[in-house]
């Protein structure tokens, strides 16, 4: 195993560095940009529709919408707060993780939110019939729940071969200690239809730093969380976020299966014994996570988007700022994230910007 995992380390270091250098030709006659895009923003997510990226992150206590040509240019968007919770109720307090996706014509912003006490978090649902999310009324369609009705955050939404999926981190009982991914189909985007599967728990040594020190928590925790779905080739890539956050060591793994097979049948998911995305103190980049992935506006290129710190020791907090960069593919249909690269290097900005 050791043997194995130093040849691969070797295989990613010479891509990146293949990466890096192309990048760097690239860059000294085309328009740039540099990370992080923001100053701050955990959580990124974002959707392309009709020319136009919409863009959103955790701030906590509202959901804002970020709307643009050009994702490099982040920081020059037109936003605006497009929904803010109740002053009391279930979802009035700690608005995490929100997602917008367009589904039959309509909007739906997914995210978690809790009461005011961790253990009350649930999902949540808005739905919007304006061409433009960033205009028109958002109504609340309710809890999205499983018959089990447990602890649940980070909830996605994908489609594989006609049938819409819905993906999330959460709690097999009723306390906190392990968050483990779940998949289940959905009869409508608001409603879960069928009992869910649990398709990956923490189990190597990488998935499962998570110490903690708060007395109003359990002394550890083994997160797997931020689920997220890609299609390539013949196969469905779930990338996730895994070991706690408030850790350095917080990193993306992957599961993998053949997009012709039954999702919910637990043979159907292989696990990676690594991760495929990690912290790089020589870069200054720590606890990456929390990802999705965009297309540049003319199609050509994949791009990862994440958040992470700049310095060791970070945490949780607002210091989290969101990061792109681009990825390739395998030949087996995986993708190669490669290495973070460092705040303040210039990247050519994604094909097809203006």
């Amino acid at each position: 195993m050791r043997v194995f995992f130093m040849r691969l380390l070797l295989g990613v270091a010479l891509l990146t560095s293949s990466l890096g250098h192309s990048q760097h030709q690239q860059a000294s006659s085309g328009a740039t940009f540099t990370n992080p895009l923001l100053p701050s923003g955990a959580d990124p997510w974002s959707i392309y529709h009709k020319g136009y990226y919409y863009y959103t992150h955790t701030t906590g206590v509202n959901i804002t919408l970020w709307k643009t040509t050009s994702l490099s240019q982040l920081d020059k968007a037109e936003h605006r707060v497009v929904w803010t919770p109740p002053a009391t109720g279930p979802n009035s307090r700690e608005i995490w993780a929100p997602e917008l996706h367009r589904i039959n014509g309509k909007w739906y912003l997914y995210y978690a939110a809790d009461g005011g006490r961790n253990d009350d978090h649930r999902l949540w649902v808005l739905e919007n019939s304006s061409e433009n999310p960033l205009q028109g009324t958002w109504v609340d369609k309710g809890q999205l729940r499983d018959v089990t009705n447990k602890w649940a955050i980070d909830g996605s939404v994908f489609e594989n071969n006609g049938q819409l999926y819905f993906v999330w981190s959460g709690w097999e009982g009723d306390g906190n200690g392990r968050q483990d991914i779940y998949l289940a189909r959905l009869k409508n985007p608001w409603t879960i239809d069928g009992p869910r599967l649990k398709v990956s728990t923490p189990v190597y040594a990488w998935e499962r730093n998570g110490d903690l020190s708060a007395t109003d928590n359990p002394a550890h925790v083994d997160v797997n969380e931020g689920p997220q779905v890609l299609r390539h080739g013949n196969k469905l890539v779930l990338i996730y976020s895994a070991s706690g956050c408030w850790t350095d060591y917080y990193a993306l793994g992957m599961l993998t299966a053949p997009a012709n097979s039954d999702l919910l049948q637990p043979g159907s998911w292989t696990k990676s014994p690594m991760p495929v995305f990690q912290q790089d103190p020589a870069a200054g980049v720590y606890a990456p996570g929390h990802n999705s992935f965009f297309k540049s506006p003319d199609g050509t290129q994949d791009w990862l988007l994440y958040h992470a710190n700049n310095a060791p020791g970070q945490g949780c907090g607002r210091l989290r700022s969101p990061r792109a960069q681009p990825f390739t593919w395998n030949p087996d249909d995986t993708p190669n994230f490669g290495r973070p690269i460092a705040p303040g290097v210039p990247l050519v900005r994604p094909s097809g910007e203006k």
